[in-house]
């Protein structure tokens, strides 16, 4: 387990796809949000063996996966419809059902994901682990429910727990954008967000040079 390394790219989805090529996965972890979308279309035009791929998420809205705010719908139109993956929703929001789906693909124990890609919040949340909340605590469920997310829309969600987030082989943080550069700091710095309690055997922060702290 190493400090988090910062590389700031000017592309972030060419730096995405360099850095799924490097880790060489068979299981990842999925971010949401507007910011993963491009590395994700990016990676959809590589040859990769994608058969071989099981794919889960890091969070996800309780709401239908056509709906505009469902992480899976906007991953399937960038990724996930185009390459033969196999791919396991957090559908129907449902944290039992999701460790069940994970023990079929990782065995009992703790799922060590080879590739888990995360955003961090302006609050300095990640998955759907927000500050403050009582899920940041879970040490014995690998998925939570998260009744009061506190951003909009106001619909509860499912998240990762820290523990799966910690066992990761490799977790790539994707983060743009000015109003991201103090908490990129305080991740780096270890400070106390939410974001700075992922510990993985590697964390790569690829950010912008909007995002990247001491950036003019």
């Amino acid at each position: 387990m190493s400090p988090p390394e910062l590389r700031v790219v000017d592309d972030l989805a060419e730096a995405g796809e360099e850095l799924f090529l490097e880790a060489g996965p068979r299981t990842v972890a999925l971010a949401g949000g507007s910011t993963p979308r491009p590395v994700y279309e990016r990676l959809a035009g590589i040859a990769y063996p994608w058969e071989e791929v099981d794919v889960f998420f890091g969070d996800e809205r309780c709401v239908p996966s056509d709906h505009p705010e469902s992480n899976y719908g906007m991953a399937k139109a960038a990724l996930l419809d185009l390459v033969d993956a196999r791919v396991h929703p957090m559908h129907a929001c449902d944290p039992e059902a999701y460790e069940r789906e994970l023990h079929k693909v990782f065995g009992e124990g703790i799922p060590r994901f080879d590739l888990i890609f995360l955003g961090i919040g302006t609050d300095g949340h990640t998955a759907s682990l927000f500050p403050g909340r009582p899920e940041l605590d879970i040490e014995d469920r690998l998925v939570a429910y998260v009744s009061e997310p506190g951003l909009p829309p106001p619909v509860p969600r499912m998240t990762l727990t820290f523990p799966v987030l910690r066992a990761g082989k490799l977790v790539a943080f994707l983060v743009s954008g000015q109003d991201k550069r103090e908490r990129v700091r305080q991740l780096l710095d270890g400070e106390d967000i939410p974001a700075a309690l992922v510990t993985a055997d590697r964390v790569i922060v690829l950010a912008d040079p909007a995002a990247a702290p001491g950036a003019a």
